[in-house]
């Protein structure tokens, strides 16, 4: 995509560092999902506005996940049916970085979302990816931490979904929200062995403090994309487990699938 890294390369850059202030582990989500060519109208909308993270030079980042589940899967269907108060549990990995961290998402019945995480060693995070072995002992080397912040405590817990991803951060100028936006999505389903590339399928996450102004909002109105729920365990699980119900995310995972047949035709 030599015109996206084109757009990316030409924005203002903000550190790691400089970024220290908008961590918003408390705060409003909103999903939108769209192409790669919507995606590049948007940056050269956004550029003027908007600074790219960058990290030692590098400003797109890989990502890898590692979600679990009760054995009944209580925290997908608590998804499933709309309830309020659900979580989840992930261990992701920031492979430019070397970083790793266990992490709880709680979403509560005002619609804010709360994450709460612990570092884990990288090294054995590492080697738990590439062999598929040791990642209940990641997990439960935090027990006590976990207990803490997951209903569900780490005795019923199964690793389920990895997922592999690359993302771009943007910062507006006011320093109060963030836009992430991922692609190039990659899923592997631990308990049927199924993969799913979504190549073409753009997600993007608008994340601030409440309902402060946001400039991307204009942008995404003008470009007619529209808010879309999607959450990355239960869609994907939904799309390489034939076996777990689906109800109400049938219509997003159909609407998905003409996302993705609209690039087909575009490219």
């Amino acid at each position: 995509m030599t015109a996206l890294n084109d757009i990316v390369a030409a924005m203002r850059p903000i550190t790691l560092e400089q970024m220290s202030g908008v961590k918003l582990m408390n705060r409003t989500d909103t999903k939108f999902v769209t192409t790669e060519p919507m995606l590049l109208r948007l940056l050269e909308l956004a550029g003027d506005s908007y600074r790219v993270q960058d990290i030692g030079g590098e400003r797109a980042a890989q990502y890898h996940t590692l979600y679990y589940d009760t054995r009944s899967m209580e925290m997908y269907l608590m998804h499933l049916h709309g309830h309020t108060g659900r979580q989840k549990i992930r261990i992701r990995s920031y492979l430019g970085s070397n970083l790793s961290f266990l992490e709880v998402k709680t979403k509560n019945n005002h619609g804010r979302t709360k994450k709460k995480r612990v570092a884990l060693d990288f090294g054995s995070v590492t080697r738990a990816i590439n062999g598929g072995q040791g990642w209940m002992d990641l997990v439960t080397s935090q027990r006590q931490w976990v207990d803490g912040h997951l209903s569900y405590g780490t005795g019923g817990l199964v690793p389920r979904l990895e997922n592999n991803f690359e993302r771009l951060t943007l910062v507006n100028e006011a320093m109060t929200e963030r836009l992430t936006i991922d692609r190039l999505l990659r899923f592997h389903n631990r308990d049927t062995g199924r993969d799913i590339d979504l190549t073409g399928l753009v997600i993007i996450e608008l994340k601030r403090d409440g309902l402060q102004p946001s400039p991307v909002t204009a942008m995404l109105r003008q470009l007619r994309i529209m808010p879309h729920g999607f959450s990355k365990y239960c869609m994907g699980t939904a799309l390489t487990n034939p076996d777990v119900p689906r109800g109400r995310f049938k219509e997003r995972l159909h609407s998905i699938k003409r996302i993705l047949a609209r690039q087909a035709l575009i490219s």
